[in-house]
């Protein structure tokens, strides 16, 4: 590589922010999704406004069910541009159904955003992921949502953050009134104050008034109440609060934290002008062959995603990589490290929800979308040079289990594809029982929610209409070691199945039944998360 081309690399780099939203279900996260695209001129009017005769749909929110039930059930990819960065926001699902779908998604991330809704605090589903991310060392920026509404006082909400999830914050930003009296925000970084204006239904960006905290026409605005209440919170703040540490915040032990209404807007520019800066750029990666630099010269990537029938006129399969080092560009001939065997990305794009673009080149820290025949699986790494494959994007045993019935037999073939595709996205594990095999399917899903969806686009996508039998199992391990899985056939109480790339996987009934097994195979270890396509788990005598 020429010193040109190192310089653009770095330049290129520099500019890539990718970064995921994490929340509870409900606390505003597809509004804000919607709004952050707003302020980054994406789109010119939110989703949320209401037309006469149709209703806009949210822009992330591009599956036909997802706009029926108005959740967000599949991570979408949403890339613009702001302040001179790119931004990659991957949107993940919101339903706690489909967590695996956001752990998978946050490999792909350099930093999240944890939303908290400021009248329920925190909640189950955000723990969950925020201890994914300190997992995985990603930094977390908090904002504290809905603060329109009335919710809880602001330092007992940074009081539970800081207990429950155990990470220190500092306040960014403060709130100017609660509630209806919810004006704007003070920015303690650049001691300013930002009181803004509703605009109606919060479609377009908010009007603010910049100014002194001390500045007597504030407080007229505001009201001498909301005046003095802030600058006693503030002085509170200056002499309690954990002081600002960059490095702290990079190695997630610190987090800035946010107060808005996306909803309404307020809030809303102040953060995303401070998340360009706070949020890192693209950082290194460890691979089989040892750390990855960004800017490592050779193109690399990992795959976190695979899409099928995003576009059904076309009914083709993405699979979304995540370029991790170098430079791709479109046509260019790579390395599938799984299978060992050349493999060219002749046909990329880049996303706005459903909307696609072809790309020409990409770089390090963004995602991309390739055109997939069907080699492609989650967790495969591309690359220049010498084979490498990054750390494993692991697949969680399942919770629930259901047998797939076929209403209309003629139909089986499209079953079986829709079934294999759909698993091989993710959206749901496929099993066979060791006798019947494909005859009568069974799938496995960390929520409930799943089986809908399955459902629902087998039906829509493929045409095989299907209905589920519920089995009784809710948990189920994988196994290392010499397995007899006659011994497990114990209707009711345990049963032993096999995934499609042919690993037995036990079911049982209980944890109780579980343990039991555990306690009385020593010679089996169990295994709860695997990763596809690595390495067998088990061997079957005979």
């Amino acid at each position: 590589m020429n010193p040109n081309d190192t310089s653009r690399l770095s330049e290129e780099i520099a500019r890539r922010r990718t970064f995921a939203i994490i929340s509870h279900p409900d606390a505003g996260k597809t509004t804000l999704t919607e709004k952050l695209l707003l302020y980054g001129g994406a789109i010119h009017l939110a989703g949320s406004i209401k037309q006469r005769r149709n209703d806009r749909a949210t822009t992330s929110d591009w599956m036909e069910l997802e706009r029926q039930r108005g959740i967000s059930i599949s991570t979408s990819v949403l890339q613009f541009e702001y302040r001179g960065r790119r931004m990659n926001l991957l949107d993940t699902p919101g339903h706690n159904d489909f967590s695996e779908d956001t752990y998978r998604t946050l490999a792909a991330a350099d930093c999240a955003v944890m939303l908290i809704d400021c009248v329920k605090g925190v909640e189950p589903q955000t723990i969950k992921l925020f201890q994914v991310c300190r997992m995985r060392g990603i930094p977390i920026v908090t904002f504290i949502n809905k603060m329109d509404r009335v919710g809880r006082d602001p330092f007992d909400l940074l009081d539970e953050i800081e207990k429950v999830l155990g990470i220190p914050c500092h306040a960014h930003t403060w709130p100017v009134g609660a509630g209806s009296a919810f004006q704007g925000v003070y920015d303690r970084l650049h001691h300013r104050m930002l009181r803004f204006e509703r605009v109606a239904g919060g479609a377009l960006p908010a009007p603010v008034q910049v100014g002194d905290v001390r500045d007597q026409g504030f407080r007229i605005q505001v009201g001498a109440k909301t005046h003095d209440q802030l600058l006693e919170e503030l002085e509170l703040l200056d002499g309690a609060s954990v002081p600002w540490d960059r490095e702290a915040f990079l190695a997630g032990r610190l987090t800035p934290v946010f107060f808005a209404s996306a909803m309404t807007n307020f809030g809303v520019e102040p953060f995303l002008d401070a998340f360009v800066e706070l949020a890192p750029g693209p950082r290194p990666r460890q691979t089989s062959l040892g750390e990855l630099a960004p800017d490592a010269p050779g193109f690399s990537a990992f795959v976190f995603k695979i899409q099928a029938n995003m576009d059904p006129r076309h009914r083709d399969r993405i699979a979304f990589a995540r370029v991790c080092s170098g430079r791709f560009t479109r046509e260019m001939t790579v390395l599938h490290a799984r299978t060992g065997k050349e493999l060219s990305l002749a046909k990329s794009f880049q996303f706005f929800a459903q909307d696609r673009v072809q790309v020409e080149e990409a770089w390090s820290g963004d995602v991309i979308g390739l055109w997939d025949p069907g080699v492609l699986r989650i967790g495969d790494s591309l690359c220049e040079g010498e084979p490498r494959e990054f750390e494993g994007i692991p697949r969680f045993s399942p919770e629930h289990f259901v047998r797939v019935v076929m209403t209309d037999p003629m139909k089986r073939k499209q079953m079986k594809k829709g079934l294999e595709q759909l698993s091989e996205e993710g959206a749901v594990q496929l099993f066979y029982d060791r006798h019947r095999m494909e005859r009568d399917p069974i799938l496995g899903a960390v929520g409930v929610l799943q089986f809908e969806v399955t459902q629902y686009r087998l039906q829509d996508e493929y045409g095989a209409s299907i209905r589920f039998d519920r089995l009784p199992y809710r948990h189920a391990r994988w196994v290392e070691g010499e397995l007899d899985p006659e011994k497990f056939e114990r209707p009711g109480i345990s049963s032993c199945v096999l995934e499609v790339e042919g690993r037995p996987l036990l079911l049982f009934e209980t944890e109780f039944y579980l343990r039991r097994a555990e306690e009385s195979n020593p010679g089996l270890t169990f295994v709860a998360a695997v990763q596809p396509g690595r390495s067998a788990r088990a061997r079957i005598p005979g």
